[in-house]
């Protein structure tokens, strides 16, 4: 004759294995990927917002003034196409 429990049995939550699993989410590369983009766009926009110019002076009645963020904005565009085209790209 065979008993059965009332209940399942759970197998017991071990700490090592949260901590797996944790270390294993810390490691994908979209992730960082993804922050990096983040960030060098939240600097285009607080140098935006900081309304930094760039003037540049040929006489002093010639100058041309140019946004700070337009450089800065440049950049980020840049970057974010080669860290896209880097971490986002099809893996064969």
């Amino acid at each position: 004759m065979t008993t059965t429990s009332r209940e399942p049995v759970a197998p017991p939550k071990d700490e090592t294995m949260i901590r797996t699993v944790w270390s294993t989410q810390i490691l994908i590369p979209e992730m960082w990927g993804t922050l990096a983009i983040g960030m060098m766009w939240l600097a285009v926009i607080l140098v935006a917002a900081s309304d930094l110019n760039i003037t540049i002076s040929n006489t002093p009645t010639n100058q041309t003034i140019i946004p700070a963020s337009v450089f800065v904005a440049l950049f980020a565009f840049l970057g974010t196409t080669a860290v896209a085209k880097r971490l986002f790209a099809a893996r064969k």
